[in-house]
């Protein structure tokens, strides 16, 4: 049987409906950007602002820039030279890797950006997903190193640009995070070697800044090398992000640790869990849940930290970017490069800042 409203309903209703300014936008509009005298006054002080600064921003940015011209006809126009990319994105993004052979490091990267996009969604998290990184990281190394299946062989020192900044970050962080786990461990140990062992490292590594590291790493240390021994300023550069980012990540861990309770420890001794089993399957599980926003902070600064690999004379991204502006046909045009390398850094900063927070709302179990 269906209900009917009377004309008379129908009007009272109409009646007590919300009014314009208090719903939709104009009423979000007046609960946060006119409530109040100040937020008034602070509303249209900003919107000036935005019209003196974003207009000719504009203009100089789009509507003026030049895209695919030579140094001299950008140095005639008012507008953005972005042709210092466009005419030297190649060099850019893969250094002094052979021209010709530059379709090998952009496969790799598309490589790893696809396994990594892949590998976001939990419920790809199986066996297969690891053989699949495993069988993804030798195809890379191969189509860079080559030497194997006619591929020719290029030098680790012509290695540039993009690949290698995806390279010193993502394998950096992948390595550093469990290294990190294990001492945050070892600091709350009952053992006293391996706890003492584990706060000197953590202190003293987080007592120096990353540019020491990477300076000892590339001319401290290969000076305690055998005469004739030799190891790769990738391989060095490397290890030094790992263990600068491991003790950082350390810390972090160990308050996700102590944020666990008491009881938990309590109810795996009852189940008869042994040390490993507590850690494993209800200490850890709980306490990186905790330390997600902590850690991927400590993540994407890592991520920006990589580019000090420059002052090392490792042409990452940033060292090619800086390059190409030593040439006189394209000097004075690093605010449009710079802003090209910074949009790239936004972009991989933000992706793991959004997937930090997908996670956390897919592990919520407050719900």
């Amino acid at each position: 049987m269906e209900d009917t409203l009377s004309p008379h309903t129908v009007n009272t209703a109409k009646e007590l409906k919300p009014p314009v300014t208090e719903v939709g936008v104009i009423g979000w509009m007046k609960a946060n950007l006119f409530n109040g005298w100040f937020n008034s006054a602070l509303t249209l002080l900003v919107l000036y602002l935005l019209w003196l600064t974003v207009p000719p921003l504009i203009n100089w940015a789009l509507i003026e820039s030049s895209w695919f011209s030579s140094g001299d006809q950008c140095k005639a126009g008012e507008g953005a030279c972005w042709s210092v990319v466009t005419a030297n994105i190649r060099f850019i993004l893969f250094g002094f890797y052979p021209h010709e052979l530059q379709w090998r490091p952009l496969l790799a990267v598309v490589i790893l950006v696809s396994l990594l996009f892949y590998s976001q969604n939990r419920n790809h998290w199986k066996k297969s997903l690891f053989y699949s990184w495993l069988i993804g990281l030798f195809t890379m190394g191969l189509l860079l190193k080559g030497g194997l299946f006619g591929l020719d062989v290029v030098e680790t020192s012509k290695w540039g640009g993009l690949p290698l900044t995806l390279l010193l970050s993502v394998f950096g962080l992948t390595a550093a995070y469990p290294i990190g786990i294990m001492l945050a461990l070892g600091r709350q140990s009952k053992m006293p070697v391996i706890k003492s062992f584990s706060v000197v490292y953590i202190e003293l590594i987080r007592g120096v800044p990353l540019i020491s590291l990477l300076f000892m790493s590339s001319v401290v240390f290969p000076l305690f090398l055998p005469e004739g021994v030799s190891i790769n300023n990738i391989l060095r550069a490397q290890v030094a992000i790992i263990l600068f980012t491991a003790a950082y990540i350390a810390e972090v861990v160990r308050g996700g640790l102590q944020g666990v309770g008491k009881g938990q420890y309590e109810a795996a001794d009852s189940l008869g869990l042994n040390y490993f089993q507590t850690m494993r399957l209800i200490i850890l599980p709980q306490a990186l849940k905790i330390v997600i926003p902590p850690s991927v902070s400590v993540l994407i600064s890592a991520f920006k930290d990589t580019s000090l690999v420059v002052i090392i004379a490792l042409y990452d991204l940033l060292k090619t970017t800086q390059t190409t502006l030593s040439d006189p046909q394209w000097m004075g045009y690093s605010a449009e490069a710079y802003i090209f390398v910074a949009l790239i850094y936004f972009v991989c900063c933000f992706s793991m800042s959004n997937y930090s927070r997908r996670l956390e709302r897919e592990l919520d179990t407050s719900l």
